[in-house]
Order: C-alpha cells, then sequence, then structure tokens
C-alpha cells in the first residue's frame, strides 16, 4: 500500500514539518520506497514534484522538506508498488484538467481487474497504474454530469463520494482530491485528520525527531488541516474517517460531508 498526505489552509502555509515524517516513511521507517510526489497549489497554479526514487533517498524531497513553499491546498503520496512498474508516469499525484482548473488526485490502495470494465469517456492514462486509471474514469464522470461547474459544492460532493463508492466496491480506495480550492478527502480504509488552530501548541513527529512550536509559526486566526494515512505525530489527537465516509475542506475547514452511515445505505458498485 501506499501513503496519503493532504494540507487546507485559510493562509499560505508550508507544509515542511509535515513532510519531514511521511517522507520517512518512503524507505527508512516504512516500505514505501517506490517514488513519490507532491502538487503545491498557488492560486489556480499548481507547482509539480515527482521522483521515482525512495522519499528518504530523494535530493528533490530533501529540497521540499527544507524549502517553505507557502500553499493553501497541498497533495503528496509515497508509493509501494503493486500494479504498474517503478517509473515517473506511474508517480503520484495525477493531475488532469476540468472546467479550467487543474484537478489533481492521489489513491491509496489496490483495485481489482474489474476496474478496467469501467469505459473511459474523456480522459486516457499515460502510466499503467489501476491508480490513474480509477483517475481517469471518476474524472470523465464528473465531465459528462457538470460540463460546467457547479455552484453547489454539497451536490458536487454527494455525486463524488458516489463514485468512490463505486470504485471502492473493487478494492482498497482512499484519495485525495482537488481542483484548487476544495480539498476532497475519501476514506475506504485508513485516512485521518487534525485541524490545528489558536491556541496552538507543540508537535511532535513519529518517524523523525523534530518538534514545532506552533505558537511561534503562526497568528491566531490561521487553520491548517493536515489529512495523512496514518498520523504522523504521537502527541496530537487525530480523527480517523470511517468507510465511505467522504470530507471536503476549504481553507481548512470542513465545508461538505457524506457521512458513513449514509454510505452504507447505498449499494456499492452502482450509481
Amino acid at each position: 500500500m501506499c501513503e496519503l498526505l493532504g494540507m487546507s489552509a485559510n493562509v499560505p502555509t508550508d507544509i515542511c514539518f509535515s513532510f519531514s515524517g511521511l517522507m520517512q516513511r518512503g524507505g527508512a521507517t516504512g516500505p514505501h520506497r517506490d517514488g513519490w510526489g507532491i502538487a503545491f497549489y498557488e492560486g489556480r497554479g499548481v507547482r509539480f514534484f515527482h521522483d521515482p526514487a525512495p522519499s528518504v533517498e530523494s535530493a528533490i524531497a530533501r529540497l521540499v522538506r527544507s524549502h517553505p513553499i507557502k500553499s493553501h491546498i497541498v497533495i503528496s503520496h509515497i508509493r509501494q508498488a503493486n500494479v504498474g512498474q517503478i517509473c515517473l508516469e506511474n508517480t503520484h499525484p495525477f493531475s488532469r484538467e476540468l472546467w479550467g482548473r487543474s484537478w489533481t488526485y492521489a489513491h491509496n490502495g489496490q483495485l481489482d481487474a474489474q476496474l478496467y470494465e469501467l469505459p473511459l469517456e474523456f480522459y486516457r492514462p499515460i502510466g499503467t497504474t489501476d491508480s490513474e486509471y480509477a483517475f481517469c474514469w471518476l474524472l470523465g464522470q464528473v465531465r459528462s454530469r457538470y460540463p460546467e461547474q457547479p455552484d453547489d459544492i454539497a451536490e458536487l460532493s454527494d455525486f463524488i463520494a458516489g463514485l468512490c463508492d463505486r470504485l471502492r466496491g473493487f478494492g482498497v480506495f482512499n484519495m485525495l482530491l482537488t481542483e484548487s480550492r476544495y480539498l476532497f478527502c475519501y476514506c475506504t480504509t485508513k485516512l485521518s485528520w487534525i485541524t490545528r488552530r489558536a491556541p496552538f501548541g507543540e508537535a511532535r513527529l513519529k518517524d523523525y525527531e523534530l518538534t514545532v512550536d506552533f505558537c511561534q509559526e503562526t497568528t491566531p486566526l490561521d487553520v491548517v488541516t493536515v489529512i495523512a494515512t496514518d498520523p504522523l505525530t504521537d502527541n496530537e489527537r487525530w480523527q480517523a474517517l470511517k468507510t465511505g465516509e467522504l470530507c471536503v475542506f476549504e481553507n481548512g475547514l470542513v465545508v461538505a460531508q457524506r457521512t458513513a452511515e449514509v454510505a452504507s445505505q447505498a449499494p456499492v458498485g452502482t450509481l
């Protein structure tokens, strides 16, 4: 399996602290040695870094860890390959255009061969992973249903949640997805989040000897939410998403949510 990391904040914020912990899991404290990637949004623009090398050995990862790139939304991924060879085109996160925006996506899990029976109407994979195929199908379905961007984020979120439910019918589907404003987080097995806001305190990483006192790094108005496959700190309380749960964040706050209870009432594998 792979691991995910995401961030949504109400002010431009760097992710150096959290990424310092995640990159250790890419070959040091974890087995995810098959590449890594990260996307930083600056308005509608997005800055990507990808490397098929283990993150713990990557000079590019060390640059990201030490260089405080400020962003409202970040998606990162470290890979343990199960479908597709280890190469740049199979390295998450993946990106496609819709409504004049760059959509970015990363997936944790493995989907069975029935996935490839889903027809692709517009987008095509560049690599050979089940993850990218699922992304092409999912975004194509959104494009078909909404040729123009809808105004109602709750309606869009419910539709995306239904697509994720169908993909969950093929195996494990944990996902981060954004179009520069909203961060969609869907859970099948493991995904947790924490919102840091005033009064801020200290946070200590599990995987790397690093502690930060966020009182010294923030203002009283800052709101920063971090999402990860496994909690990155060992002295804070993270909230675990449940199977079938979708949370959507904007500026660090939950703006839409489809609970696991609602998801359990819908048949998985159908729309």
